[in-house]
């Protein structure tokens, strides 16, 4: 990290950065560990989840644009983490928390069940490699934990610039009895709540159209 992240890190963590009971691996969660959102964000608000958060461009964009809800941005690099500290400090934004976690752990121990409105997974890395697609995030067991986490009415939003990864997350979710299609046609509309990150201008300019898919929990 630059010399102002770690400081980011070291002066800014205590206000942004949840604590995490591990197990084994540095970036794990404890199976009994768990939080009470009202607790840490001290209110009941609507939560909204961003996986792989990178360095907090469209998290912190967000969380000052909605007041009214309250954001925590996942992530596994200090880096990332120290950035998106920093631009939240400078904006003000006291309705962001993270976490240097591994995502599902975070979806499974961390948080209650049906605990959040909005679960954001923007980029992942799509394991281009034939032999490495095992690894993507977006994978059925993803899938029916990423239900268990959504309230019932909740949105799964998703953004790739990989087109085969995109129809990859399409047939998985399409699959998974938890979520209904909340786009129609072949693709959802730009989610406009999303800002261009680098990662996006990076595939633009590579010639790689953007696909956006949004999935709802059903309220029943």
């Amino acid at each position: 990290m630059s010399e102002a992240q770690e400081r980011a890190w070291n002066e800014l963590g205590e206000r942004y950065l949840l604590p995490v009971p591990r197990d084994a691996a540095a970036t794990s969660v404890a199976r009994d560990a768990r939080i009470d959102p009202a607790v840490v964000w001290g209110r009941r608000a609507p939560l909204i989840v961003e996986i792989g958060s990178g360095q907090g461009h469209a998290i912190v964009h967000a969380a000052g644009l909605r007041p009214d809800h309250d954001f925590l941005a996942v992530e596994v690099f200090r880096a990332g983490l120290a950035r998106t500290m920093l631009d939240a400090d400078r904006a003000g934004i006291a309705n962001l928390r993270l976490v240097e976690a591994n995502a599902p752990e975070v979806l499974e121990h961390l948080l209650p069940a049906a605990a959040i409105a909005e679960l954001w997974v923007f980029f992942p890395d799509p394991w281009h490699k034939k032999r490495h697609t095992k690894r993507r995030l977006v994978q059925p067991e993803f899938a029916r934990t990423a239900g268990r986490a959504l309230r019932p009415g909740g949105v799964l939003r998703l953004a790739t610039d990989w087109e085969e990864y995109a129809v990859q997350m399409r047939d998985v979710l399409d699959a998974d009895a938890s979520f209904v299609r909340d786009f129609d046609g072949e693709w959802a509309e730009r989610f406009d709540g999303r800002v261009q990150t680098a990662f996006e201008r990076k595939g633009a300019r590579a010639g790689r159209s953007i696909r956006d898919l949004a999935y709802r929990r059903p309220a029943g």
